[in-house]
């Protein structure tokens, strides 16, 4: 008999069909977001199910939909997973990294160039019908090349941002991290592990990559924004909850910072209203792994963990591996 999977939100129909040759499959292709009482409600008798970061998977959805095995996420990041509950429940939880590494740290260098340089702020300037004459301080703006490039967090998107800017742009590479990268990875990077406050004081740009936690929430807020160069540049391409939103809003306002491009909010897709009324900021809405082929790649991670796991009881890329020797030994 054929396990019962949910696909929350719509995705590639080529997904679908492979999902559909193992599974008894539900999807949402209309892309309803759902309230989580309409979540649970469809997991009803589900043993599997594809989730985005918009499913919140926490011990009352799991103790509600007692036949769940396996959430598998669309995405590299997981703080939509509750991770300790969902092992308590004995459910697996896989995400998407690697194959989306190369496009997202593509994406955020794109980003840094666009706040450094100005870009959103000329092209309103530009389509307002206000560009009438050439001047000498017109949107000039910060130098990428040969400037100093802090990186807070150093996983795998971090590193592929540090060689770019290192290797492409000539661009001095520090990085703070919880843990400090073996001398190998440093070199390939060229990039210098530095103190938290030296990075703030010493970056003209500064590029969040770290992942979201309870310990990094409002990571970047007043008293770090306070530590930076007036001059500098904050890009966020990590999750929304590591950049205090507001202090960072009330620091582009009052010239702390000069300038800042955000991927990622608290609360989104609800952005600050405060962040919408600045000129010097670029925002875009949550974009950065969005290339077809990178998000054809993350769908298909995906259901095939849901495959590996519900037909072979295995997994590809497992966020709580433990499980699996459960499920093998019962």
């Amino acid at each position: 008999m054929k396990a019962a999977v949910l696909v929350a939100r719509a995705v590639f129909p080529e997904v679908l069909e492979k999902l559909a040759a193992h599974f008894e499959l539900s999807t949402n292709q209309p892309d309803a977001v759902w309230t989580q009482a309409q979540l649970i409600s469809q997991l009803q008798g589900k043993q599997g199910v594809l989730t985005t970061g918009s499913e919140r998977v926490d011990a009352a959805l799991l103790a509600a939909c007692p036949a769940l095995k396996i959430c598998a996420n669309m995405a590299v990041g997981f703080n939509n997973f509750d991770l300790d509950a969902m092992s308590a429940a004995g459910v697996l939880g896989s995400n998407t990294p690697d194959v989306l590494t190369d496009t997202t740290a593509d994406f955020g260098f794109a980003l840094l160039l666009a706040t450094a340089r100005r870009m959103a702020e000329a092209e309103h300037f530009l389509r307002a019908g206000l560009w009438s004459r050439w001047r000498y301080d017109m949107f000039a703006g910060a130098e990428v090349h040969g400037s100093t490039l802090g990186i807070l967090g150093m996983g795998r998107i971090g590193q592929g941002i540090a060689r770019r800017a290192a290797h492409g742009f000539g661009m001095q590479v520090i990085y703070h991290n919880r843990s400090r990268l073996d001398a190998a990875t440093e070199s390939a990077c060229a990039a210098r592990w530095v103190s938290k406050t030296e990075l703030l004081q010493s970056c003209d740009h500064l590029m969040l990559v770290l992942p979201y936690s309870p310990q990094a929430h409002h990571a970047v807020g007043a008293p770090e924004l306070a530590q930076m160069k007036p001059t500098a540049t904050l890009v966020n391409i990590a999750r929304g909850g590591i950049v205090d939103d507001a202090a960072l809003a009330a620091a582009l306002r009052q010239g702390t910072i000069a300038a800042a491009g955000l991927d990622v909010f608290e609360g989104e897709p609800r952005v600050h209203p405060d962040l919408l009324a600045l000129s010097n900021v670029v925002l875009t809405p949550h974009i950065a792994s969005a290339t077809l082929s990178t998000r054809r790649a993350m769908a298909d991670l995906a259901a095939d963990n849901l495959i590996r796991f519900l037909v072979h009881g295995q997994a590809v890329t497992p966020l709580n591996p433990q499980i699996l020797n459960g499920a093998a030994s019962a």
